[in-house]
Parts: C-alpha cells; structure tokens; sequence
C-alpha cells in the first residue's frame, strides 16, 4: 500500500473537558498518513484516481473546527472517520497533537495516534 502523509495541519478547536478548553479554544495539530494504491492514478497522471490531498486537509480541519469533543480520542476517530470516507483511502494514521494541554507541568505536546482501516 502506498502512503501520502499531510503534516502539520493546524486549526484551532473548542476540545476538551474544561470549560476554559471549551470557550477558549485551543490550537491543534494533526499529521495523517493516507493508505491507498497510487498506481492507477501515477499509470494515467489523473487526480480522479487519487486522494485529493487538499480536500482531505480541509475536511480535517473542518472537523477540528466543527462540533467540540472532550476527548482528542474521539477528535482522532472522527478525523480517521472523514479520512475513509474517500473512496479510495484504504488505512489512515491520525495523529493529534493538542500542545496547549492544560497540564501543571512543563512538556511539549500531548499526542494521540490512531489507525484505522476499512478492513
């Protein structure tokens, strides 16, 4: 299977289970890895036979945007959710990266890493 990654996608959400998550916001990241068969697309140079990975990073982000969730678990899921919704992405790698958790301690960032298939 081969894969197209997206990186860094950045949005600013209303997660989690604080209400100053919640009225605030927060920025997220989130980094995907698209499972799917590339040849038929690289055989007739044609998009149509492909991922559009520029329509998958606006779906992301909409739904990093959208409907506020406690959990950057379930964030994660209705990402892979959105990710298999194309036709021919097989498997997705999400990761969310949520670096403004409210955590008393120094860090850098907090992830989640999920992979889902059709399978």
């Amino acid at each position: 299977m081969d894969r197209v990654a997206l990186r860094g996608l950045k949005a600013r959400g209303h997660h989690g289970v604080f209400p100053k998550e919640r009225e605030e916001g927060q920025t997220f990241i989130v980094d995907l890895v698209l499972g799917l068969d590339t040849r038929p697309a690289a055989a007739d140079d044609d998009l149509t036979k492909t991922v559009h990975y520029g329509i998958v990073a606006e779906e992301v982000v909409d739904v990093v945007q959208g409907e506020p969730v406690d959990l950057i678990e379930t964030l994660a899921e209705r990402i892979a959710q959105q990710c298999l919704s194309h036709a021919g992405v097989q498997e997705v790698e999400v990761v969310v990266h949520k670096p403004d958790a409210p955590i008393t301690v120094p860090f850098d960032d907090v992830t989640i890493t999920i992979t889902r298939s059709r399978r």
